[in-house]
């Protein structure tokens, strides 16, 4: 009966020493974010008919061709935005030009309306890197931009 210890003691040890492993099964990958076509009806949820050039650019630091529209600049630092109000002209298409000055975090530009609902939604990308995002026109009024990975990160858009 003694020397059967070592046998049962033995693969104990062994299954204990793997699960000690320092290294973590899994890696954190923000999941790609949607932005959203604008319809050319005016039907906010009626489904565009699908254009092969406007897919967009899987390159976060690459700056679109043919952009138009005012340019907005915002960016994020110490995990916060640098501006927390946004003016842009009613019902006309613009550039937000977003510079993530975090090395190595995550950011986003979303935008909401006052219901909460997606106006526009940025891809997600690591700093330091910038990107511009075309953001569809929006009705006069106010919105709300956030960094979806922080929460903390808030602001206001007025379109007039």
């Amino acid at each position: 009966m003694r020397s059967a210890r070592p046998l049962v003691l033995g693969p104990l040890v062994l299954l204990l020493a793997a699960c000690a492993s320092t290294t973590p099964g899994w890696t954190y990958a923000p999941a790609p974010s949607v932005t959203p076509i604008p319809s050319t009806s005016g039907d906010p949820s009626a489904v565009p008919s699908g254009d092969a050039s406007a897919a967009p650019s899987d390159d976060a630091s690459a700056a679109p061709s043919g952009g138009t529209g005012p340019v907005v600049d915002l960016a994020a630092s110490g995990i916060q935005f640098d501006q927390g109000q946004l003016t842009v002209p009613a019902d006309t298409a613009f550039q937000l030009a977003f510079a993530n000055n975090d090395p190595d975090i995550p950011h986003n530009v979303e935008i909401k309306d006052v219901t909460g609902a997606f106006q526009f939604q940025g891809e997600i990308f690591n700093g330091v890197a910038t990107t511009t995002y075309e953001v569809p026109g929006l009705p006069a009024g106010e919105y709300q931009f956030l960094c979806v990975v922080h929460p903390n990160m808030v602001g206001t858009i007025t379109a007039s």
